[in-house]
């Protein structure tokens, strides 16, 4: 009897065991002998069976069940993340141009399998620097030096629509593509350079021209007008006589006159000197 509760004790215990183990395989996640996985809310995965490949089944957000060893998921990250490209390239008119392009990019959910089919879980950096650089050479070759100046935000458009495109055959998705740095080469930097001071010397001679035509105008604007006065002068003598000479006499008289008295270091007029340009010609009488 005693024998018999043993054995039983022992078959308990080892059953109790055994579930308990396939307890811990069930609960453990992303181990080779687990029956479940995760899949986070910014996450997708795709299947990967060991006799029939990568399943067409894109796996969403929550906990799924696989065959352990025989069922590898794969996790993709799906937020909008950075990338940058950079490039040297040539302009139309053989300009070198040092340009840096920022994509935000994700993975095509929907075609989440064919993308791990073709480029695997590292397809950003399989894929975009490669397209960027070709579409940033193409675009940059269509314009000249200044025109990726002058003309950027056209520029900008153009790579953006191109690279857009390209990468959608590889299943990927771009948010937004941005040219963030354009700079040349030091000798197209000097000759820009030149460039703006002769136009600014240019603008100064223009100025200077312009003052000159205008002081000329302005003399002879001058001349002509003292010419007129003087006409109108020697007709007035020849009508008037010197009448109108003593009139001009008598207003700088009182124009002196009003001027010394009102000045502080003047106290009197001195009678014995012809102050009002000759209108007392008897003498020197106050």
């Amino acid at each position: 009897m005693a024998a018999n509760a043993s054995d039983k004790a022992l078959k308990l215990l080892g059953r109790a065991g055994i579930g308990l183990g396939a307890a811990m395989m069930l609960c453990q996640d992303d181990k080779p002998y687990s029956f479940l996985f995760n899949v986070d809310g910014t996450q997708r995965a795709v299947m990967f069976n060991v006799f029939g490949g990568v399943s067409n089944k894109v796996y969403t957000q929550g906990t799924h069940f696989k065959v352990p060893w025989f069922m590898r998921p794969q996790t993709y990250d799906c937020t909008v993340r950075p990338k940058l490209i950079q490039t040297t390239t040539g302009t139309k008119d053989l300009q070198m141009v040092n340009i840096h392009l920022r994509v935000l990019f994700k993975p095509n959910t929907a075609h989440l399998p064919e993308l791990h089919k073709q480029l695997g879980r590292d397809y950003d950096d399989r894929v975009l620097p490669s397209i960027g650089n070709e579409v940033l050479k193409t675009v940059v070759a269509r314009y000249d030096a200044s025109q990726l100046l002058t003309e950027r935000e056209e520029v900008s458009a153009a790579v953006r629509q191109a690279i857009i495109e390209r990468a959608k055959t590889f299943f990927i998705e771009l948010d937004d593509v941005s040219i963030t740095h354009l700079n040349y080469g030091k000798e197209f930097a000097k000759a820009i350079e030149e460039n703006q001071v002769a136009l600014q010397d240019a603008e100064r001679q223009k100025f200077l021209v312009q003052r000159t035509e205008q002081e000329k105008i302005a003399t002879i604007t001058r001349a002509e007008g003292e010419a007129e006065a003087a006409q109108m002068v020697s007709n007035a003598l020849q009508k008037s006589g010197q009448g109108l000479i003593a009139i001009r006499r008598i207003e700088a008289a009182r124009e002196i006159a009003n001027t010394l008295s009102n000045a502080a270091n003047v106290m009197y007029l001195p009678g014995s000197q012809n102050m009002l340009l000759n209108l007392n010609t008897g003498g020197g009488r106050n």
